[in-house]
């Protein structure tokens, strides 16, 4: 009897043994299982909903709710002058359509810079930056780049005029974007055309220094490369510098006079200065 109860005793121990195994087992694969679902949330980004176009917009469309689609970018991927909801980018029934200024290809992110506000044609104006003004420079092949120029194209300016009575080539202003050629505001034309006028975009004291540069002389244009970032120092060439010339001041020569009183005459007669 005593030898039934022990075994029976030790298999109760063997089962309570197993029993805690099995439950420590269990337990260390929730721990684990937890680690894994920590991780998994540690890597859950942030999302903000980004508008994007549905097909190709070019200049001058007018932007319909079918044209964009809302699509969910990482809240720090989002740029800065996007559309983040339909209410932003269409308004409410009663808002006025926007328009296109720049193209847009499919499944681009729809920028504000591409758009104008509602209601507003595709012009100038709707290209202008807050408090830019638009200034209108007259050009030809030879001061227009012969027609290599389109909207949006940066170009220096440079001014020729007469100072001091000679005549001068002067750097006037650097890195200027064009916003318009002749009545044409699309950044997306590529034909080649010989402009009679380029408009730019400047701040009101740009406006007035053009204004009067082009009253005392001869503005041109210099296109810039597209990667193009360098600022040059004032850079000025008159006429003496391209023809090499050095003006020479001579000393004047020395002269020497003695006078000679007769009487009431007095005579004044040049003579050798002596040395010194």
């Amino acid at each position: 009897m005593r030898i039934i109860f022990a075994l029976v005793f030790l298999f109760g121990i063997g089962m309570a043994g197993f029993a805690a195994y099995m439950a420590m087992q269990q337990f260390r694969g929730l721990q684990a299982e937890n680690r894994v679902l920590r991780v998994k949330a540690s890597k859950v980004v942030e999302t903000t909903p980004v508008l994007l176009a549905t097909r190709e917009l070019r200049y001058g469309q007018t932007l319909r709710k079918g044209d964009a689609k809302m699509v969910s970018f990482p809240a720090d991927a989002v740029p800065e002058n996007s559309f983040t909801s339909l209410d932003e980018l269409f308004g409410n029934d009663d808002s006025e359509p926007r328009q296109i200024i720049r193209t847009i290809e499919p499944g681009e992110i729809i920028m504000q810079s591409k758009v104008t506000r509602f209601g507003q044609d595709a012009g100038v104006s709707a290209r202008l930056t807050k408090g830019m003004r638009a200034f209108t420079i007259n050009v030809n092949v030879s001061t227009g780049v012969a027609g290599f120029l389109q909207p949006g194209d940066r170009v220096d300016v440079y001014w020729s005029g007469s100072i001091s009575g000679q005549s001068v080539t002067r750097l006037l202003l650097q890195d200027i974007e064009l916003i318009a050629i002749d009545q044409v505001a699309d950044a997306d034309t590529n034909r080649p055309v010989v402009a009679s006028t380029v408009t730019v975009e400047v701040s009101p004291m740009v406006v007035a220094t053009l204004t009067q540069a082009r009253a005392s002389g001869v503005l041109a244009l210099s296109l810039r490369g597209a990667e193009e970032q360098e600022i040059l120092g004032p850079l000025e060439v008159s006429q003496s510098d391209l023809l090499g010339l050095e003006e020479i001041q001579e000393e004047e020569k020395k002269r020497c006079f003695n006078r000679v009183r007769r009487g009431l005459t007095v005579s004044v007669n040049e003579v050798p200065c002596p040395t010194e």
